[in-house]
């Protein structure tokens, strides 16, 4: 009679437990849909970069990656975006890849309208990202430099304040093979100090050891975009394995992988909000 209790009151506990269970699953799916992905965090850093040249101190560069227009991502929301960096005051605002998701060509021309509306006191530079090159590639260079922002495949850009450089450098999308750093290197002058986009993080490996580079910045990895407390995310994509998320030193130069702003596969983010970065770089003493 007793085990009979015992096994009803059990089973009763069993029968709470799953339906909370069920219940907070329900929740967190509602949050990963409907909250996060809109819930973009303006990520604020300063950086000292030892080649930095005193009249740079304080230069405000806003990194945006990973657009990936699609059906979700409209133009609303990439206005937002754009609002949303402008507010940031920048000198200059960096794209790192993958401004449109793969096969959804017929977007690429609404880019133009929200991309134009960047108001850097310099300049916009973007480069490509893998699912740029699985998309209407020539289509994508040709809206981005309709809104008069520079593109960077394979080549430098250089800022001066007097006899001082900056120099902004990009590589085309390592994963799609088309990264010519080779190139780069021959373009770059050995003076001034020296922030490469890539689109691909893990290709730090390969640019901290020409010794150039102060920063490099990335994308491509959206965070993990679902992401589980205390462990690496169980899906990332290849190139962003090594350095997923946030700042690294790769040897002597450093490395910041942005978290993206819009969402591939499944439209959901969980511990991997949307991200905005504000870099202030800052001169050696």
């Amino acid at each position: 009679m007793r085990t009979r209790k015992w096994l009803r009151k059990a089973g009763r506990s069993a029968f709470r437990c799953i339906r909370w269970c069920i219940l907070l699953g329900f929740c967190i799916l509602l949050y990963a849909q409907l909250i996060e992905p809109d819930w973009i965090e303006i990520n604020s850093l300063r950086m000292t970069l030892p080649n930095l040249a005193a009249e740079f101190n304080g230069y405000r560069i806003v990194q945006i990656s990973d657009i990936h227009r699609d059906r979700w991502m409209s133009p609303q929301r990439l206005q937002r975006i754009v609002r949303l960096v402008n507010q940031q005051k920048p000198d200059l605002v960096a794209i790192t890849g993958d401004l449109v998701t793969r096969n959804l060509s017929k977007l690429i021309p609404s880019l133009t309208d929200s991309l134009a509306k960047f108001t850097p006191k310099d300049q916009t530079v973007a480069v490509l990202g893998n699912h740029d090159y699985e998309n209407d590639t020539p289509a994508i260079i040709k809206a981005i430099k309709q809104s008069n922002i520079v593109y960077l495949g394979n080549d430098i850009y250089t800022l001066k304040r007097g006899g001082a450089m900056l120099h902004i450098a990009g590589v085309d999308d390592v994963q799609m093979g088309k990264s010519r750093l080779d190139l780069v290197m021959q373009k770059l002058p050995n003076a001034g100090a020296a922030i490469l986009l890539a689109h691909e993080p893990d290709f730090a490996i390969t640019s901290s050891a020409t010794g150039r580079f102060d920063l490099q910045l990335s994308g491509h990895s959206h965070g993990g975009q679902i992401r589980l407390p205390f462990i690496t995310p169980p899906i990332l994509p290849p190139f962003a394995r090594q350095y997923f998320l946030g700042k690294y030193q790769v040897v002597k130069m450093f490395l910041y992988t942005n978290r993206g702003l819009g969402m591939t596969g499944l439209h959901l983010r969980f511990f991997a909000r949307p991200e905005i970065t504000v870099f202030t770089l800052v001169a050696p003493n």
